[in-house]
């Protein structure tokens, strides 16, 4: 019965309209889309994880193929749990701009690790100067600098800026 419902919801997520989060804000997706690609066949990024589509890792494998609509659907899937984590975490009002850096940065971290970030305090005092100032500091994979994250964090931070 699971299986049936994740397609029901599959085959939902292929006919929604993906530019707006929960919250009726505007989502810009385009940075989020840039920097993780479209990959219709599973690869292993350089973390080693299993991806697919639009940096989707849930249910990716070995071997897997999708659609261009199937990475779509995927991909709001994934949005779905980056929004709900911002509605949970952040306290203070945010710009759409702002939003969708959030929503690309946490899509890339992770839940947990935005959670606990200098950034998240910074955002939730207030100061979204200081906020803004720690994107940078997330382009690293196991403490190595990588020349695709910083690009990625200094355009979500130019995003986060408007």
């Amino acid at each position: 019965m699971a299986t049936a419902t994740n397609f029901l919801d599959f085959l939902r997520g292929l006919f929604s309209k993906p530019k707006e989060a929960p919250s009726g804000r505007k989502l810009n997706l385009d940075l989020l889309k840039e920097f993780e690609g479209l990959r219709l066949e599973a690869y292993q990024d350089i973390g080693g994880v299993w991806t697919i589509g639009y940096g989707h890792t849930k249910t990716a494998k070995a071997d897997m193929s999708i659609t261009k609509a199937g990475a779509d659907a995927l991909l709001m899937g994934d949005i779905k749990w980056v929004t709900e984590a911002i509605e949970r975490f952040v306290s203070v009002p945010l710009n759409d701009n702002q939003y969708s850096a959030l929503v690309s940065l946490i899509y890339n971290i992770g839940e947990g690790a935005f959670r606990k970030s200098t950034l998240l305090r910074h955002l939730n005092n207030g100061d979204y100067r200081l906020a803004s100032a720690e994107f940078p500091r997330w382009n690293k994979v196991k403490g190595v600098t990588v020349r695709g994250l910083t690009n990625r964090r200094l355009k979500e931070q130019e995003l986060f800026r408007k």
